[in-house]
């Protein structure tokens, strides 16, 4: 009988799976009727159109009908949903369903790979159009089952790996098909990321910032190879081509990198599909500028448990304020107008996506762009409109329930999938949740059920006292057992009427029969009143920019500003002025005199008090998410404007220190690094905005132990001698004369951008800033640039720039370097403290600069070093972190000094600025105050206040049920020259 019954198991699922066109050797061909009418339901046929008692038909898979005066054919199955609701189901754009996750690559984990692993394929192996995942798809039927209870219907799958990963499978969840039935699409979208493959252990790119250029890069050469320029077959830049035309997909993993990867999407002309992160709302019009879509994730996060106060000490407040904010997300971007889909990327468990979706609603997240954000959102992003809506035509894909679907206490039953029952809830089984009156035996208990489905269940109580009980409720008959006195007493019973009133019989411990019956309690209007006002209001903290302590809830505006009678640090053959009165206006220094007068000028008493020109830092790591791409030997592709951070707190605290404008140089992990960002600090601007208009253009190049990898383990990339970083420059630089021949003879040539920024600087249009330490080596490249008619701009560092003085000034290269830093390793054994001095008395233009977050906050008192050491003047002194390193940077005709015309960036110091006692007062840039120290001492007062707020509502949520974790400080970046960091 067991394998009768396995075998008509095996004909039945064949039947199912087979297509119509297969010879059926099993039997009689049956053809199953698949037409079902539902009436009487509540039908969404899209959000916007909705039907009341209307009817559904479905047959083979789609909707053939929806309305309200539908003749039903004959012999349709009739199913009543008089009192349910029909919605489309869902559908998530953003998964890997299905396909099994690639192996991560073996190999020696001391050495480095430089070169590709895969031969016909492009020269990077993250780069993956080529894979198409069908190849390793398999119905996961337990995953399937997941997303159906949580009323998904179709998913856009793909291989989650690499930084171009190949094309994406759209895949009905239909358990009771085959593939040649559930794949919708085999090409679905294509997918990227910044993250590398794990399936090869080839080092470029090491950062976020190699990333991005290798996607440009291959969007170049995609170019070039569909113009048929290239000589060899590239199956990666074939396939790429090929899916030129799909939904491009970009996952991303916070605010910034999908800023960042519209940005590359807009310079090739493509429209990004974005999967975000959930940080959307904390830079809501820069989002908004995308003008892309979005998928949006709804993975919010539990409360810090703060009962411990000084645990409680180490959450920052931007933490504890992304646990306030992040519910209002799905508000904050549907009031901007973005348009979105959701997703249950990156839930620990899809079961929490209702509640989650829920508590979205409770922060004012409309339930109708809820829903489609699920369906017709979904569909219109992919392309395909027979999926997410109930039209005719359409894949019956659709959700029966109880009611509202996101109504916490909506009861799910079916998941229909092209025209297949999945029953998630048994429909047959009435809700009987609620609060009764139990009578029995002369007593009255309070009966609470709870619930959905076959898994309602009961708690009894007899006053306070709670009754061991044990409850049941099937095929609509009531079963309860109590447990009270030594002594049970059973109950079986029925509902009776609409009310849910319940009765039966009863029987004692002795077996003696009586009647029992349940009613629920009617509630009173005062009670529902009083329930409503115990229910907490949803408080949202403001956003504030960046969203983090110290942060503008409005950024500075551009005021007209009068200081008076303040001395002033002209850092030009001016000097200093005594009692002399400054104009700031539009963004300028308008005038400089005595006894000035302006409407409508905001004063500012500047007596006893000096005022400078703005800081300017030649080499610094701040503001920056990278550092270092550090996987060539030359990086010239990447640019550091990629990669700014205007979250960084540095920014704030180097205002403080009177700072305005800073290089934020790439790393020295090769000789040809990155280009560089010339940004002013305005804190709570975005990074564009923070980076200089017309930029100045320059790049970083690097000599000594850290680019011939002479301390690392790994080192194994050429050069390995100094005498092989000489060979290095020579053999780019020739590179890149001949690519520059090959573009002015007018014939095709691969556009490089490596080789485009090289042809820059040969051309005297971008500048080099190279750090250097030892005096051989600076001779070198100076010859270098002489060889092939180019000046080096700046050495940094530059620790033994003494030696060299003379050679310096005469090649035209300027010195930052540090006040006093020597013997932190072996090539710095020869520096003196006397190096700024020497160099300026030979000539050389020579700056002080930080290359460290915290010394950045007191340059101030690092060029008053050069007074000490070498006697320089104190104007002289004052110039090496204004007008010198501005100079330096180009950039001298807007900042570093005090003149009408200039740039209103200046800064207001209690004291002597080169004093170990002066504060700075009020840093302005571009006539905006930027720091102010009074208004510090309030931000101060601020954070203390919000953070006690933040507590006292952690620890509601905790005393409430509320999950929690456990508290975590915020890991802090400190990047500096040789900083490695991994993607």
């Amino acid at each position: 009988m067991r394998k009768l019954l396995l075998l008509f198991s095996c004909m039945l699922a064949f039947s199912m799976q087979a297509q119509d066109y297969f010879p059926t050797d099993a039997g009689v061909k049956i053809t199953d009727n698949t037409l079902v009418a539902f009436t009487n339901a509540t039908i969404y046929v899209t959000p916007e159109k909705v039907i009341k008692k209307g009817t559904l038909l479905i047959e083979n898979g789609k909707v053939t009908n929806v309305g309200r005066s539908i003749n039903v054919p004959k012999g349709a199955k009739i199913v009543d949903l008089s009192g349910k609701t029909i919605y489309p189901s869902f559908i998530d754009l953003y998964s890997d369903f299905g396909i099994k996750k690639p192996n991560r690559a073996s190999g020696n984990s001391r050495g480095t790979q430089y070169a590709a692993s895969r031969e016909g394929y492009y020269w990077n192996d993250h780069i993956r159009p080529d894979v198409n995942p069908i190849k390793d798809f398999s119905f996961d039927s337990k995953k399937a089952k997941d997303l159906i209870n949580a009323g998904f219907g179709v998913v856009n799958t793909h291989m989650n790996d690499g930084i171009i990963r190949g094309n994406g499978l759209l895949i009905a969840l239909n358990p009771n098909s085959s593939d040649a039935y559930r794949i919708l699409d085999t090409k679905s979208a294509q997918y990227l990321s910044f993250n590398k493959s794990v399936t090869s252990r080839q080092a470029y790119p090491g950062s976020r910032m190699g990333a991005m250029a290798l996607l440009r890069q291959t969007y170049n050469d995609a170019n070039w190879y569909a113009n048929g320029n290239m000589k060899n077959k590239d199956l990666a830049l074939e396939a790429l081509n090929s899916n030129k035309n799909l939904v491009q997909i970009f996952e991303t993993s916070n605010l910034l990198d999908a800023l960042r990867a519209d940005k590359v999407g807009d310079e090739f002309g493509i429209q990004y599909t974005i999967v975000g992160s959930g940080d959307e709302f904390e830079r809501i019009a820069d989002i908004k500028n995308t003008n892309a879509n979005f998928i949006i994730p709804i993975n919010f996060s539990n409360a810090y448990d703060v009962s411990n106060p000084l645990l409680a000490q180490q959450i920052s407040l931007r933490d504890m304020r992304k646990w306030n904010q992040e519910p209002s997300n799905l508000k904050v971007l549907s009031e901007n107008g973005v348009n979105f889909a959701l997703t249950t990327r990156s839930l620990k468990s899809v079961k929490s996506f209702h509640k989650n979706l829920q508590k979205a609603i409770k922060y004012g997240f409309d339930s109708k762009k809820a829903l489609a954000s699920l369906t017709t959102i979904p569909a219109t992003i992919i392309g395909n409109n027979n999926i997410g809506n109930l039209n005719q035509g359409s894949y019956a894909n659709f959700i029966i329930t109880s009611g509202d679907i996101f109504d916490a206490k909506t009861t799910i039953y079916e998941n229909w999938i092209q025209g297949d029952k999945n029953v998630i809830n048994d429909i047959s089984i009435k809700d009987i949740t609620g609060n009764y009156m139990l009578s029995v035996n002369n007593k009255s208990y309070d009966l609470t059920i709870s619930g959905k489905g076959a898994k309602q269940t009961a708690a009894i109580k007899l006053g306070d006292k709670k009754i061991k009980s044990k409850f049941s409720f099937k095929d609509n008959w009531i079963s309860i057992t109590l447990n009270e006195d030594s002594g049970y007493t059973r109950m079986m019973g029925k509902i009776i009427n609409p009310a849910n009133v319940m009765q039966g019989t009863a029987f004692d411990t002795l077996g003696n029969e009586t009647a029992w019956s349940a009613s629920k309690k009617v509630k009173k209007d005062s009670k529902k009143k009083s329930k409503k006002s115990k229910e907490q209001p949803v408080v949202v903290l403001p956003v504030s920019y960046p969203n983090l302590g110290f942060g503008n809830y409005s950024l500075p505006e551009t005021k007209t500003i009068l200081i008076k009678n303040v001395t002033v640090w002209t850092s030009e053959d001016a000097g200093i002025l005594e009692n002399t009165d400054v104009l700031l206006e539009n963004g300028k220094i308008a005038k400089i005199g005595k006894n000035l007068k302006a409407r409508r000028a905001t004063e500012i008493d500047g007596t006893g008090k000096h005022l400078t020109a703005g800081i300017v830092d030649e080499h610094s790591h701040i503001a920056a998410s990278a550092v270092n791409e550090w996987a060539q030997n030359s990086s010239a592709e990447v640019t550091m404007e990629d990669v700014i951070d205007p979250n960084d707190i540095n920014i704030y605290r180097n205002l403080s220190g009177g700072t305005t404008s800073s290089q934020i140089l790439h790393g020295s992990a090769n000789p040809i690094g990155g280009r560089s960002a010339i940004i002013k600090l305005k804190w709570g601007e975005n990074a564009e905005n923070m980076i200089y208009d017309n930029s100045p253009k320059f790049i970083k190049f690097a000599l000594g132990e850290n680019v011939k990898q002479s301390r690392s383990p790994n080192g194994t990339r050429f050069p390995q001698t100094r005498m092989g970083v000489e060979q290095m420059f020579t053999d780019y630089f020739t590179r890149a004369r001949e690519y520059e021949a090959l573009k002015k003879t007018g014939k095709p040539y691969r556009k490089d951008d490596e080789m485009e920024t090289l042809v820059e600087i040969l051309n005297g249009e971008r500048f080099i800033s190279c750090h250097s330490y030892v005096q051989s080596e600076i001779n070198m490249l100076m010859k270098v640039a002489e060889k092939f008619n180019f000046k080096v701009n700046t050495f940094t560092h530059i620790l033994e720039g003494y030696k060299v003085a003379d050679k310096m000034a005469a090649h035209g290269v300027g010195g930052s370097t540090f006040s006093d830093w020597w013997a932190y390793k072996y090539e710095v054994n020869d520096a003196i403290p006397y190096n700024a001095a020497i160099m300026h008395n030979a000539g050389v233009t020579v700056a002080i600069n930080s290359d460290d977050r915290e010394m950045s906050r007191r340059l101030n008192q690092e060029a008053a070093k050069t007074m000490k050491y070498g006697g320089m003047s104190e104007l002289e002194a004052w110039k090496t972190v204004t007008i010198n390193p501005a100079k330096l940077l180009h950039i001298d005709d807007r900042v570093g000094s005090i003149k009408e015309g200039k740039d209103a960036d200046v800064v207001l110091w209690s004291h002597h600025p080169m004093s170990i006692y002066a504060k700075a007062e009020k840093t302005i840039v571009d006539g905006r105050i930027f720091f102010d120290r009074k208004e510090d001492i309030k931000k101060r007062a601020a954070i203390k206040e919000e953070k006690s707020r933040l507590i006292n509502m952690m620890l509601n949520e905790k005393m409430n049920g509320g999950k929690t974790k456990v508290p975590m400080k915020r890991a802090d970046r400190d990047f500096h020259c040789d900083t490695l960091e991994e993607i």
